[in-house]
């Protein structure tokens, strides 16, 4: 593994749009017709065709799907009490982050006689997927259930895949119920997303599904999004990705090190270094050859690697430029006065400012939410917090005096756009006060 710096004043156009590139996203079509079959087939069957697809992805064989009582205390007894410990503090930093964003109502007389008002409610039901993959992702129950649970929403369910021997893995387990989830059910996959958008025998339909997932589980979810009888989803999903700003002051091996633990994350992941520094870069190189070694996920990240890009700019403002254009969905900064950077970066899920602060702290415990969008999504949607779970009416009461008062002009825009009935249904009252 070798990544070769590449200096981005000598690059055309065209060469630089094709070097900020991510990998394909594995959304084939065999991808795309194998999930319309499964969520045909969970319609269809329903807790049937769950107990097949989960005999045939998952190799359990599950009589229930929903998780008792008892495998959850079992859970909390397979857990070191440093490892609980380590779930409750994410959990507490989490919740003071978002508990700040619950939104408040707001109540505003527009003119004498005319309240307008807007107020917020829970979603009705919630569905969160946490996968599990090449390894189970506790952290993604945290920072799905606490937004849920702050929110308010009536009904928040979990689906997890199940493991070979019929349970799910423990740590998801205790996470997702200490974090306030209502129901825990042992499906994973397309099928999961099926099950949660369209109701079965056993699990709830719900409203809104969260959640991070591979390309089966990402095309799932888009599917049923675009159905009216489905639901609807979260964000855009893609591979994980990180892009890092450095100057010549930045430590190579801190940089590596960030790289790294995106790149471990799947052979679709992109890291991205953008420097002013071509010694820092050279060093960058040499420390993520050291680094890779030492990884148990070294395979992967290696693999990852091959995606990746070390820039080479002329100066900060044009690293900002770049990293606005790319929009990531990690953003760290490892320049002197990083703070100063922050008014000019429009684009990017979430920003790590200064040496100390690793990404790893955002995906674990530091109190923001890690589901972030990825694949330049960044430019248009924000990261998941308290209100994805939460919708807005608006309200308006009108007096007499108030209608009178606004009666023109209504009547006026309605006869402007030929809408009669409009006009008609104001009049009559005028008429009558």
């Amino acid at each position: 593994m070798r990544i070769s710096p590449i200096s981005w004043t000598r690059l055309g156009e065209a060469e630089r749009s094709a070097l900020l590139q991510r990998p394909a996203v594995s959304q084939t079509v065999e991808i795309s017709e194998g999930v319309a079959t499964i969520i045909e087939e969970v319609r269809d069957r329903g807790d049937a065709a769950l107990r097949e697809l989960t005999r045939k992805y998952d190799k359990a064989d599950l009589a229930h799907f929903r998780v008792g009582t008892r495998e959850i205390d079992a859970s909390t007894k397979q857990l070191k009490q440093e490892q609980l410990d380590a779930i409750d503090l994410a959990i507490d930093n989490i919740r003071r982050f978002h508990e700040p964003q619950r939104p408040s109502d707001i109540v505003v007389e527009t003119m004498p006689g005319i309240t307008c008002e807007r107020v917020t409610h829970p979603l009705d039901s919630v569905g969160l997927y946490v996968p599990a993959g090449t390894a189970p992702l506790p952290s993604a129950a945290i920072m799905l259930a606490v937004p849920a649970s702050i929110a308010g929403c009536p009904v928040k369910i979990l689906c997890t895949p199940p493991r070979p021997d019929g349970t799910a893995d423990p740590a998801v387990l205790v996470a997702a119920t200490r974090a306030g989830v209502d129901d825990i059910y042992k499906i994973g996959g397309a099928q999961a997303i099926a099950a949660m958008a369209y109701g079965t025998e056993s699990v709830p339909r719900v409203c809104k599904i969260f959640g991070p997932g591979n390309a089966w589980v990402t095309s799932a979810k888009l599917q049923v999004s675009l159905d009216p009888a489905g639901a609807a989803i979260d964000m855009p999903a893609g591979p994980s990705e990180v892009l890092v700003i450095a100057d010549q002051e930045a430590s190579a091996e801190f940089v590596a090190s960030d790289l790294l633990s995106q790149a471990e994350h799947g052979i679709d992941s992109q890291v991205v270094l953008l420097t002013t520094s071509t010694d820092l870069a050279a060093d960058v190189v040499v420390a993520l050859e050291h680094q890779l070694t030492l990884l148990s996920r070294a395979s992967i990240a290696a693999k990852s690697l091959e995606n990746s890009r070390i820039i080479i700019v002329d100066d900060i403002d044009t690293a900002v430029a770049v990293s606005n254009r790319y929009a990531p969905e990690h953003l760290i900064l490892q320049v002197n006065k990083p703070r100063e950077l922050l008014p000019a970066l429009r684009n990017a899920g979430s920003i790590f400012v200064g040496p100390w602060s690793p990404e790893s702290a955002g995906d674990y415990c530091s109190g923001t939410n890690h589901v972030l969008p990825t694949y330049g999504f960044a430019q248009t949607y924000s990261g998941l917090g308290v209100d994805q779970f939460m919708r807005h009416m608006t309200v308006q009461e009108l007096s007499r005096q108030g209608l009178q008062r606004l009666g023109h002009a209504i009547t006026s825009l309605a006869d402007l756009e030929g809408l009669d009935g409009h006009a008609a249904a104001v009049r009559c009252r005028l008429r009558a006060g």
